[in-house]
């Protein structure tokens, strides 16, 4: 996700790499990127919850906990997206708003040692301070305060944040039963593919109010994740495993495919042919990573990614440090280290640094967690 979050910087790419056009029926590396950490959140669910319930949290429990991340992430995705149309007669220049932004919350969510201490309070609420002060200081060119933010597509953090919520308590309320996930994936495809044929049109009254994010395709991946997990945990790493995920690909892609001709593939418009397509590659990615993990015991070679999934809020909000660092200078690498091949391995390079970054906070228990 650093990567393609980084191509923007580069010139002289191929097209492949990067995000589709809205109305172009065609998908890029970057198009699958967000759908397969959709799909890892799902794979995580059944999980989380399970952890939770050994440590003897209740269902009232672990519902608060999954509302209390959900608004984190919700809050973040609010703030970060609003971020994009910062501007105009602002009291505060972007890339300070933006740091102070940041700043805010690391106070607010960072994994704090001891999290009841009068110290990590008074951090905390430093944090929540400074994040409504921003808010009263927001500017666009068409308004200012917390009137002027506005959801638009939530952010990145924002559509993970409800797709946790939604794939986690239809997880909790079903029990992790595989034939009712099942039920629900079915539904969210339905869901998803309904506008196309005016299916659920006497229902756009309460669509412009209270609806599932993007038709469902977003919760879709997740819900394909989490049952991805169910038969993992489930069936071990045996024959039917694999059968399973075979033809669970199997579907999903031939559905993908078979359909694309009525609403394209689109990442931006969320079709059907699009969620299914990059649920049967994440799937796929999957079983690749299970059979070079536990079958053949490759497990050294991740370590040097290792900090990006076991502090991965923290890794994808430092990008953001850097970016508006680069506010305050007029410097830009030449063209030449932005271009092409060249431009690719720095791009490259930039990731694996923020990694890095994110390896050294984390020794120093520097991280974020919801």
């Amino acid at each position: 996700m650093i990567f393609v979050n980084d191509l923007w910087t580069l010139v002289d790419i191929p097209g492949w790499l990067g995000h589709a056009s809205a109305h172009v029926d065609d998908m890029g590396l970057a198009d699958f990127i967000f759908p397969a950490f959709l799909f890892i959140v799902g794979l995580s669910i059944p999980y989380a919850i399970d952890g939770r319930r050994k440590k003897g949290e209740n269902n009232v429990g672990i519902v608060t906990h999954i509302l209390w991340r959900t608004l984190a992430l919700l809050t973040m995705g609010l703030f970060l997206v609003n971020a994009e149309v910062y501007g105009g007669d602002t009291i505060l220049p972007k890339p300070v708003w933006m740091l102070l932004l940041i700043s805010a919350l690391f106070l607010i969510w960072l994994d704090y040692r001891y999290p009841t201490s009068k110290r990590a309070i008074a951090l905390k609420l430093t944090g929540i301070t400074l994040l409504f002060t921003l808010a009263l200081l927001y500017r666009t060119e068409t308004g200012n305060g917390l009137g002027a933010m506005q959801t638009y597509w939530w952010g990145i953090l924002g559509l993970i944040g409800w797709c946790y919520l939604i794939s986690s308590l239809c997880f909790l309320l079903t029990k992790g039963k595989l034939a009712a996930q099942i039920i629900i994936l079915a539904l969210f495809i339905f869901l998803n593919a309904a506008p196309y044929f005016n299916w659920l049109s006497f229902l756009d009254v309460v669509k412009n109010r209270v609806w599932v994010i993007q038709d469902g395709a977003l919760p879709t991946l997740t819900t394909v994740g989490a049952i991805t997990a169910i038969l993992y945990r489930t069936m071990g790493i045996k024959n039917r495993f694999w059968f399973s995920l075979l033809i669970m690909a199997i579907i999903l892609l031939s559905f993908g495919i078979a359909t694309r001709s009525v609403w394209g593939i689109s990442k931006i418009r969320a079709t059907p042919s699009w969620a299914t397509i990059c649920a049967a590659l994440s799937i796929i990615c999957f079983a690749f990573f299970v059979f070079l993990t536990d079958v053949k015991k490759k497990i050294n070679w991740y370590k040097l990614v290792k900090p990006a999934g076991t502090s991965t809020l923290t890794c994808y909000l430092l990008p953001y440090i850097h970016y508006s660092l680069l506010g305050f200078v007029t410097f830009r690498l030449p063209v030449f280290w932005r271009s092409a091949e060249i431009g690719l391995l720095k791009s490259l390079l930039y990731a694996l640094l923020i990694v890095t970054v994110t390896c050294l906070l984390e020794k120093k228990n520097i991280r974020l967690r919801i």
